[in-house]
């Protein structure tokens, strides 16, 4: 039976590409945007690109000229409000790409951006990191105005594990829970307010560039992506600086060394790097065949504290 008319209006969907383009470069994740720092790279996928990932590259290095290296699909967005013109509904479908940072191009305002200026309180690696006591204030404020006890009970229950108050542990998995606790709270700059500290993306840009770096935080202790991101030649501890800026936690050095050598994920080149302004450290290459031997199974850089 056909469709009435308002309904065939509401069918029309159109898929929007979007990417988290992630690097680590001198210690700090890095992530790829256009319009000065204010959006991912995207594009609506056309019919004559052969897949939705042939199209997501062909827009990210139309828009940035920077080629995509490893990329995984991420997650599919389609709330009704996500900003489409009336009749139609807007898809999108995310993508993580890892690579290494290169001069990015001025078109579009294209640039690499710390993505801790997106989300200030995902940075744990000074060990006094805290969240500022207004914020404390304004989540106990948001829990308290529940209009029940029992959303009251939530909230607050919600915000503590999120948040890592009242005796529970932070956990650098959760990014995505915390901002959009934030969202709902009222206390972002996409939301209307302004509390919480971070730069605001344009449409839901930021809750997207939050997926994907729970992917990745949550990836990195079980399969060594972390290498996508790492020049051919690395000392250990560049790789160990990397894992930190991406997982915002700072590791025990012995404990990281022994486990990456219990893996069998590196293998020494023979070099040393004397840049470092100390002793020389040794140079090691990532042993790629290692995931044709065992798939990645059990190959992980546990995050140690």
């Amino acid at each position: 039976m056909p469709l009435p008319n308002a309904e065939q209006a509401a069918a029309r969907v159109t898929a929007d590409l979007i990417a988290v383009v992630v690097a680590a470069t001198e210690g700090e994740p890095r992530v790829l945007t256009i319009e000065a720092g204010r959006a991912l790279p995207s594009g609506p996928f056309e019919s004559g690109h052969r897949s939705l990932q042939a199209s997501l590259r062909a827009w990210v290095e139309h828009q940035t000229h920077h080629p995509l290296g490893y990329v995984e699909q991420l997650y599919t967005f389609a709330d009704r409000d996500r900003g489409a013109e009336a009749g139609e509904r807007v898809v999108s479908i995310s993508y993580l790409g890892l690579t290494r940072e290169s001069r990015a191009s001025h078109g579009r305002g294209v640039s690499w951006q710390d993505w801790y200026r997106y989300f200030p309180w995902e940075d744990r690696r000074d060990p006094d990191a805290t969240l500022s006591p207004a914020l404390i204030a304004a989540l106990g404020s948001w829990a308290e105005a529940a209009p029940d006890a029992m959303l009251r009970w939530q909230r607050r229950n919600r915000v503590a594990i999120n948040f890592g108050l009242d005796a529970n542990a932070w956990n650098e998995e959760l990014t995505l829970q915390r901002y959009e606790t934030l969202w709902e709270a009222e206390l972002v700059p996409e939301a209307g307010g302004a509390v919480a500290a971070g730069e605001p993306m344009a449409h839901d840009h930021r809750r997207i560039l939050a997926t994907g770096i729970a992917r990745l935080r949550g990836k990195i202790k079980y399969r060594p992506v972390v290498f996508e991101l790492m020049p051919l030649t690395f000392t250990l501890g560049r790789l160990q600086a990397a894992v930190e800026a991406l997982a915002g936690r700072r590791l025990h050095k012995q404990n990281f060394r022994r486990l990456v050598e219990q893996q069998n994920l590196v293998e020494e080149t023979g070099g040393v790097a004397t840049e470092t302004g100390g002793r020389p450290a040794k140079l090691f290459r990532f042993r790629r065949e290692v995931v044709a031997e065992r798939a990645a199974a059990g190959s992980k850089l546990p995050l140690v504290r």
